[in-house]
């Protein structure tokens, strides 16, 4: 969980969990994006919310297997994150399937908000990847 410090609070009753990431100059997007003016990603950003859901589903067994990125929606930027920020991810599970995942999130720095939306998960078929490359049933 790269694009994750820490996880501060995992409330199960409610399906709720959050964390941060403490973001460094030595991020490895800071060079080029932008040169000379820093800026996180929004699908770094994103990559954070979709680790903190799956650290969350996998901890309290909400799916099995193995969790992929299954898509976005409703996602809105509404601010940038440097480094030197504290990224911190909200996430609520909102659809929890034996496949599938939905969960909403919001994304703050300094209690502004800079990032929402949807993602979703997906079981990944292990077998079909761990199959030798032409070799999958």
């Amino acid at each position: 969980m790269e694009q994750l410090t820490a996880i501060c609070l995992e409330d199960t009753e409610n399906f709720l969990c959050v964390g941060y990431k403490d973001i460094g100059p030595d991020e490895f997007w800071t060079r080029g994006h932008f040169p000379g003016l820093p800026v996180m990603p929004g699908v770094i950003m994103c990559e954070a919310a979709a680790q903190l859901a799956s650290y969350f589903s996998k901890r309290y067994q909400l799916m099995e297997g193995i969790i992929g990125f299954g898509g976005l929606e409703e996602v809105r930027f509404r601010g940038v994150v440097r480094p030197g920020d504290r990224f911190v991810i909200a996430c609520k599970m909102l659809k929890v399937r034996r496949t599938i995942l939905t969960c909403e999130f919001q994304c703050f720095v300094r209690g502004d908000l800079v990032c929402e939306g949807i993602i979703k998960g997906v079981t990944l078929p292990v077998e079909e990847l761990s199959a030798e490359p032409g070799n999958a049933p």
